[in-house]
């Protein structure tokens, strides 16, 4: 399957009489003290993609600015600066009652027991990003989706990918089913799968080589879950939106845009194609 508009087709209406937390509850983890930009642009893409609610739970040490960079969302501080299972045990405490998916890993600065905690304990959907993707989360992270790059799938599996298309389809699509995981393998062409089926996303542009923009990736694929959509369509469509926000980008700014930049032009690619019932 190749990624393209038809896709946006997937997204579900909205009830014209829906209240806030009908169109998806998403809490992302992550920051640290050098990296407080990752888990703010993954929550501003979760909130550009339609979702009612972001929360965002990062260390005490970077809450504030981050409270003061956008008042839409809802942050929970943790009291260390790194994931430790104290900080898990305050933020699951701190959640309401019901999550509907969540982005784990974004700048994250994480102890192994911690973040294995926060991925068995949470109910939620999950999106494993960046520091959440080491080998020991292989054995509690079933059902959910893995978002590397060749060096973390490297990381993860313990193989290097060839540059050969086909055979890192292959790895992508074996090690999704060992492990009963959607992966997003993020390369100059995604390769998404669950074992089972298989999808294609080229469409991008090298500009979105700048930092944050698998950020916003992550955010997005989190909003889509959200939202209802399955883990291989959600994964799908977003790299899908992610692309073409980053074309839209593109057009207007050339080699020069932000990780915002794409944020900003999520809504031109999906409001096409909502509807309302």
């Amino acid at each position: 399957m190749i990624a393209d508009e038809e896709l946006l087709k997937l997204l579900p209406p909205r009830s014209k009489k829906s209240k806030k937390g009908d169109n998806g509850i998403v809490l992302v983890v992550g920051g640290s003290r050098l990296y407080h930009g990752a888990p703010l642009l993954a929550s501003l893409a979760a909130y550009r993609t339609g979702v009612d609610l972001v929360y965002l739970a990062v260390p005490r040490s970077i809450s504030i600015p981050i409270r003061a960079y956008n008042p839409s969302i809802i942050v929970l501080p943790l009291p260390d600066d790194k994931l430790t299972v104290g900080s898990v045990n305050r933020l699951l405490s701190m959640l309401p009652k019901r999550i509907d998916a969540a982005a784990i890993g974004m700048g994250l600065s994480a102890r192994k027991d911690g973040l294995l905690k926060l991925i068995k304990e949470l109910d939620a959907k999950l999106v494993l990003d960046a520091s959440a993707l080491i080998s020991d989360i292989l054995s509690v992270a079933k059902g959910n989706i893995l978002t590397p790059h060749a060096g973390e799938f490297k990381r993860l599996f313990n193989i290097e990918l060839t540059d050969d298309e086909e055979s890192r389809v292959e790895a992508v699509k074996s090690y999704a089913y060992k492990y009963n995981l959607t992966i997003l393998l993020k390369a100059y062409t995604d390769i998404i799968s669950d074992g089972n089926r298989v999808g294609l996303n080229n469409t991008h542009n090298c500009a979105m080589t700048v930092g944050g923009s698998g950020d916003v990736l992550a955010g997005i694929t989190a909003a889509l879950l959200a939202k209802g959509l399955d883990e291989f369509d959600a994964a799908l469509l977003a790299a899908f939106i992610n692309g073409s926000a980053g074309n839209l980008a593109y057009k207007r700014l050339g080699l020069h845009i932000m990780p915002t930049d794409i944020i900003d032009s999520i809504a031109y690619v999906m409001k096409d194609y909502e509807s309302i019932d």
